[in-house]
């Protein structure tokens, strides 16, 4: 297990969190959330030892193997798979070992090193790095191909396939999706659903964190709380937990106000003197509870196009492809005003393609496309991140756009998308890629195009932010064509979708989990079914897993007491609810001369019915917890 006590992290002199202090289990599947900056990054370093607490205690079991992503790939002539099978690094040991034991003719020793070769199933090595590749989306014949021959999103691609190689029982994944489609995160989803050790997962993809994880772990306000569940059930606890905090922090400052009132009136009074005085120190030691923040701190939408011509686009018959290479055929495509249409498909089978085609970046090789006269597209993709000038800030990029608008009118539209005080007059060049996403959004959004066209706009967003940009979508009234691999932000923006396959695109007539079956199909019918993690990605034995798995046990039981003694307790409060409710049908009792008595009765009626009713609230929040923490360790 990994245990944190009252730990406390600063980079700089900025807090990240403090007094942190919980424990996560072997075998469990935790998602780290939280804005960005917030420590999450900063906390996978703490674990791998790259970073010391400032505060606190950090501890987790000896000779723990702990496998992640590196951010940087070397342009190395390595060929690929032998690149990926490096990341075990026991393997690359003892076949280094069994070179020198054979150069040194020492047959005990290459009997030795052969069984362990086979104990960490080296003899399968080759092939399951083989199936790592083709699940993150490499062709068999790029196996072979120098890891500098790959573009830099595809060699985070080998990074990643590089960490689920190595057999871990720590997996730490730091936004694993970025560079994936949507084919390669689906994959990646249920490889990591039946990885046997413990994953940490930082991510924003909304519907990834809900089918992989089973517990959260969110950071805010400099605060590390754990919660029990998926992402969606972390969200419905967090906006219950602030619904409470923002009705006490209301109550409260109706007190102060009333405090303050009473020492504002009375200060000066003689007689009131000591009293205003013990008032005001009361009101100095009060702990002001924080307001609940629960908006997006991204506010923006698409204001309407001047115009909206009716078809926007056509494409027919169209043969689209780059030189010689033809990779769609018989395309025909119509897009008018309120289209809203999601692209799906194998990666490599042209998505990206056909929309640098509706962008104009692209010709058709045969075939007839016709633009309106008034077509204005907007085209987010990640090259344009690029293209920003590294030297211009967010204010001299939209002031080229539009040179008669106050800078005062600029201002307001950046802090929309997160630019506020002086990042709006920063050079871009040191902003990260988050940063850059947005000011090429909001780029985008200030040109009113009738016409959307994206390309994995949510690369680098975090939650905030593709929350704001889903809602944005929602109310956009051109037509938009999308390809991302966020399932819950096409589901949200999107009504219809296109399978891209096989050299056509067509109708696809199902929803997102269609496709899933969908992929599945096919991958089984190519020979290539779902590749699962086998007992070799991790150092776990059978010992190991009951262990584990009595831990999970031990892990429920403090719930469980809950559960026993808040039954317990509403037994005793049903025995008084009901003593009394016949101690009040006794007509003796309203009797004159017992009317103490019966202020008595029910003063304490009113207790034990407040009592039980908060009783059997807490009851039926912890059994739900235990239920759901019972579902996460199975």
């Amino acid at each position: 297990m990994l245990k944190f006590d009252s730990l406390a992290l600063r980079r700089g002199t900025k807090i990240l969190f403090e007094k942190a202090s919980f424990t996560l289990h072997r075998g469990w599947k935790v998602g780290i959330t939280g804005g960005n900056g917030c420590g999450k990054s900063s906390l996978f370093e703490l674990i791998r030892g790259d970073l010391h607490a400032d505060c606190g205690d950090y501890s987790a079991p000896p000779k723990m193997t702990i496998a992640s992503v590196a951010q940087e790939t070397p342009a190395l002539e390595q060929p690929a798979i032998e690149y990926v099978l490096d990341g075990d690094a026991e393997l690359r040991q003892v076949e280094q070992a069994l070179v020198k034991a054979e150069a040194a003719d020492d047959g005990e020793a290459q009997a030795h090193l052969h069984e362990q070769f086979q104990i960490i199933d080296g003899y399968t090595a080759r092939s399951r790095a083989a199936r790592l590749m083709s699940g993150l989306g490499f062709k068999n014949d790029q196996e072979q191909h120098s890891v500098s021959s790959f573009s830099g999103g595809w060699r985070m691609r080998l990074n990643l396939a590089r960490a689920l190689i190595c057999r871990s029982d720590l997996l730490l994944l730091d936004e694993p999706t970025n560079h994936l489609d949507l084919d390669a995160v689906i994959w990646l989803e249920e490889w990591l659903r039946c990885y046997p050790g413990t994953l940490l997962l930082i991510s924003h993809d909304r519907d990834f964190l809900d089918r992989v994880i089973a517990h959260i772990l969110h950071i805010e306000h400099q605060i590390a709380t754990l919660y029990t569940g998926n992402y969606s059930a972390f969200e419905k606890m967090r906006a219950q937990r602030l619904a409470g905090q923002q009705a006490a922090y209301e109550k409260q400052q109706r007190e102060i106000a009333h405090i303050r009132s009473y020492v504002d009136r009375f200060r000066a009074q003689a007689t009131k003197a000591r009293q205003a005085q013990s008032r005001l120190k009361a009101l100095e030691r009060m702990e002001e509870i924080a307001p609940a923040h629960v908006d997006s701190p991204f506010h923006f939408s698409f204001l309407p196009s001047k115009k909206q011509p009716d078809p926007l686009l056509q494409v027919e018959k169209g043969e689209l492809g780059y030189g010689d290479s033809t990779i769609l055929n018989q395309l025909n495509f119509n897009l008018a005003p309120g289209d809203r249409i999601g692209l799906l498909g194998p990666n490599g089978a042209g998505k990206s393609t056909l929309i640098k085609l509706l962008a104009g970046e692209l010709d058709l090789q045969h075939g007839h496309i016709q633009r309106a006269q008034d077509l204005k597209v907007g085209y987010f993709a990640q090259h344009q991140l690029e293209q920003l000038d590294p030297e211009a800030t967010p204010l001299l990029h939209l002031q080229r756009l539009d040179p008669k608008v106050t800078e005062q009118a600029h201002r307001n539209f950046l802090g929309g998308f997160g630019f506020i005080g002086d990042s709006v007059i920063a050079p871009v060049a040191p902003l990260s890629g988050g940063e850059k996403a947005r000011l090429v959004l909001a780029l985008l959004v200030y040109q009113r195009p009738n016409l959307l066209l994206l390309d994995e706009p949510t690369n680098h967003l975090d939650i905030e932010m593709r929350h704001s940009l889903s809602q944005a979508l929602q109310l956009f009234e051109g037509a938009m064509v999308i390809v991302s691999h966020d399932r819950h932000l096409l589901r949200l923006t999107t009504d219809k979708l296109i399978l891209v396959n096989a050299g056509q695109a067509d109708d696809f007539p199902g929803d997102l989990e269609d496709y899933r079956r969908w992929l599945a199909e096919r991958n089984q019918q190519s020979g290539n079914p779902q590749n699962e993690p086998s007992s070799t990605n991790s150092t776990l034995s059978r010992k190991d897993q009951k262990r584990i798995e009595a831990e999970q046990r031990r892990a429920l039981q403090p719930l469980k007491n809950r559960v026993s003694k808040l039954e317990k307790e509403m037994d005793q409060l049903h025995s008084k609810q009901q003593k009394l409710e016949t101690q009040l049908t006794d007509p003796d009792i309203y009797q004159a001369q017992n009317k103490d008595n019966l202020k008595q009765l029910l003063l304490e009626k009113s207790v034990v019915d407040q009592t039980l009713e908060t009783t059997e609230g807490e009851w039926l929040s912890t059994s739900e917890e235990l239920e759901k923490a019972s579902l996460g360790s199975l």
